[in-house]
């Protein structure tokens, strides 16, 4: 949800929502599941998150301002439920922008993205301008050895992990204003394969955060542009999904962006 001005000058959200489908064409929106204020210790600003699931409980793991160490800070919040509500897992950040050295801006630690891997391992993926994965034990809250960075051509930020088949895919936003490009590896700590572009700029948004997700034997690319809203462009996001399809050696065709989006 972004509530703004009507100037619209900022990415300004207070809140996380919730959709579902049982058929990616028909949604319900679901009560407001999680606040950025509901972390004591963050002062504001609901960015980019993402939620899974391990041992019948859903982690949120959401970037938001830190409250008492500048810049921006991962946490991690729990449900029974992947619609909520959730609440602050563990009292205090995950990541805080004093454990990454790597850039000296104050936002490069946000977009936090998960995979568990074949052997039950959990990955944490995130960025801006820099890369950077850790292992997360099976508790799901706690980092599990060093902070490794990954070299990616004109990586933004808006990192993603997929498999299909033998291949792990990380997809990524590209330069600014953003495509979205990918690599592929055999292996989720990489080496890392650059592959090129798969989805172009949106056209009205300088951003193009997406998820990848296989539901019912169909993968699907889901995004966002600036195409609803009268004013379009940056602060004032659509949410758009269209299809996904590979090539026989496992690469991905370019997204073709449509304003139909899936249909019945």
């Amino acid at each position: 949800m972004i509530v703004l001005p009507n100037d619209f000058n900022f990415y300004r959200m207070n809140e996380w929502l919730v959709y579902s489908s049982t058929d990616m064409v028909n949604w319900k929106e679901h009560p407001v599941p999680l606040k950025a204020l509901d972390f004591a210790w963050a002062k504001g600003d609901a960015w980019a998150a993402q939620v899974i699931e391990r041992n019948g409980k859903f982690y949120w793991y959401v970037c938001v301002e830190h409250a008492t160490v500048p810049g921006k800070a991962i946490g991690v919040a729990v449900s029974d439920s992947p619609t909520g509500p959730f609440k602050d897992a563990l009292g205090h950040a995950l990541i805080t922008n004093d454990m990454t050295t790597q850039t000296g801006i104050t936002w490069d630690d946000i977009d936090p993205t998960l995979y568990i891997d074949d052997n039950g391992q959990a990955y944490m993926y995130w960025g801006n301008t820099v890369c950077k994965y850790v292992k997360l034990k099976e508790n799901m809250t706690e980092t599990d050895g060093a902070i490794n960075v990954v070299s990616l051509p004109n990586f933004t930020e808006a990192p993603w992990i997929h498999k299909q088949g033998d291949w792990y895919y990380l997809s990524y936003a590209y330069q600014f204003p953003e495509k979205i490009a990918y690599a592929m590896s055999k292996s989720i700590e990489g080496p890392w394969e650059y592959k090129g572009i798969l989805n172009e700029l949106a056209g009205n948004c300088n951003t193009n955060h997406h998820s990848i997700i296989e539901f019912k034997g169909k993968w699907y690319f889901i995004y966002h542009n600036g195409a609803i809203q009268p004013n379009g462009a940056s602060f004032r996001r659509s949410i758009c999904i269209d299809r996904l399809y590979y090539n026989t050696d496992g690469t991905l065709k370019r997204v073709v962006m449509t304003s139909e989006g899936i249909q019945q």
